[in-house]
């Protein structure tokens, strides 16, 4: 039985970075064996163990056989005689097919560290292009290390675009999509992640309602980029830049999606955009069973994005109807993060990286002159019920009125 430090945790020593999960492989081992020593198994599919003290997961070197479609279309082959060698190859990147004893002695017959200094993300294998998942892999990796100056190899981008286009995307679960898709938002470069899928064709097949932003144009004066996929790219980068949270990333990602319903005939104006891009918006969040959270916040920023914008100009009946749609008297976060896409919109403009957002404090102020509206007196002046919601709605407009004049 010899053990091996592999992936992961060989990668990122290797780059100096500080490994946090530490994947293990166990050659010329059998289950037997490992159940002897007290390990426990959990592998569903694969005979994979935690460690009887740590806790740590150990799995068994194995091979795999394409058996069918999608993630999960895979027979595995894990006995005592399967060599280390085997166990790498069936790895998706060399830089990930490395391996390494206790004494850091390095395992690398794929050259994996070759292309970690040359910062190349490469395929192992052939064997690549029978797992769709590994698109969204390298694109999400891509995301990771680009700003170490890693690409995608040429001929694994081509690998990329074939799968795109052999309809195996379509086999993925959307839990397993959403999963890769969620991770690589949150990565420090999450417009690469997008920028890759393009790149080889996924983005139209997975999501085609952002690739159909790309070449559709804006009125230059509100955007110097002119391209709304350009501009959709420049938000989501900015949403990292300021360390957003997963719901303002995604609902950045999705909040101009009815710009690509605009007919060609009324470029680069985008009337009701806000309202066109709903459904787009929901089919896009059910596709993939993005969390609740995930999916209002998007939602409402799509719908609202352009009333953030104009806040100094609403009426405080618009103000009161925008406070109430976001329930901002019970769910103040869910404001907030309206507030943080909207400023990362405004951010994302070609040059305007670094302007200021006065909109979000004006915002955030009418909030507080609509909460400021003490209840109890209404109640002990007899309203309750249905009349007792209007005159709450009667008082909080008359103090959104005050606040606008005090703020002008």
């Amino acid at each position: 039985m010899r053990i091996y430090k592999v992936g992961g945790a060989v990668r990122d020593r290797l780059l100096g970075i500080a490994v946090t999960d530490i994947d293990r492989v166990v050659v010329g081992a059998t289950t037997e064996e490992m159940l002897a020593k007290g390990f426990r198994p959990v592998g569903a599919d694969f005979p994979v163990f935690l460690h009887p003290k740590t806790g740590e997961e150990y799995a068994l070197a194995r091979t795999e056989r394409k058996s069918g479609r999608g993630y999960g279309g895979f027979t595995f082959h894990a006995s005592p005689d399967v060599t280390l060698e085997e166990d790498l190859i069936r790895r998706d990147l060399t830089i990930n097919a490395m391996a390494e004893d206790d004494e850091q002695n390095l395992t690398d017959p794929y050259h994996g560290q070759r292309d970690l200094e040359a910062r190349i993300l490469r395929h192992v294998s052939p064997a690549f292009a029978e797992d769709p998942l590994r698109v969204l892999r390298v694109a999400r990796f891509a995301a990771r290390y680009a700003e170490l100056g890693f690409t995608v190899a040429t001929e694994t981008l081509e690998l990329m675009r074939q799968l795109s286009e052999s309809g195996e995307l379509q086999a993925l679960t959307a839990e397993r999509s959403w999963k890769e898709i969620s991770r690589a938002l949150m990565e420090n470069q999450p417009q690469v992640f997008i920028e890759v899928l393009r790149a080889c064709g996924a983005l139209k097949v997975l999501m085609p309602e952002v690739d159909a932003l790309f070449g559709v144009p804006q009125p230059a004066i509100h955007h110097p980029e002119i391209d709304t996929g350009a501009h959709t790219l420049s938000v989501l980068q900015q949403a990292a830049h300021h360390k957003q949270p997963l719901t303002v990333r995604w609902a950045c990602l999705l909040h101009d999606l009815g710009k690509g319903l605009t007919p060609e005939e009324q470029w680069p104006r985008h009337i009701a955009h806000e309202s066109k891009g709903l459904k787009l918006i929901k089919a896009v969040n059910e596709r993939f069973k993005a969390p609740r959270d995930c999916q209002e916040l998007a939602l409402l920023v799509g719908e609202y994005h352009t009333h953030g914008h104009r806040a100094l100009e609403l009426k405080a009946s618009t103000l009161l109807e925008l406070l109430q749609s976001f329930d901002v008297f019970r769910r103040p976060q869910r404001f907030e993060e309206f507030l943080a896409a909207c400023e990362m919109d405004a951010r994302g403009r070609k040059g305007l990286e670094e302007r200021s957002y006065p909109q979000a404090d004006y915002l955030r102020g009418a909030a507080t002159a609509a909460r400021s509206v003490a209840v109890q007196p209404l109640l002990e002046q007899g309203f309750k019920g249905p009349e007792l919601g209007e005159a709450i709605k009667r008082e909080r407009l008359k103090a959104l009125k005050a606040y606008k004049e005090a703020s002008s």
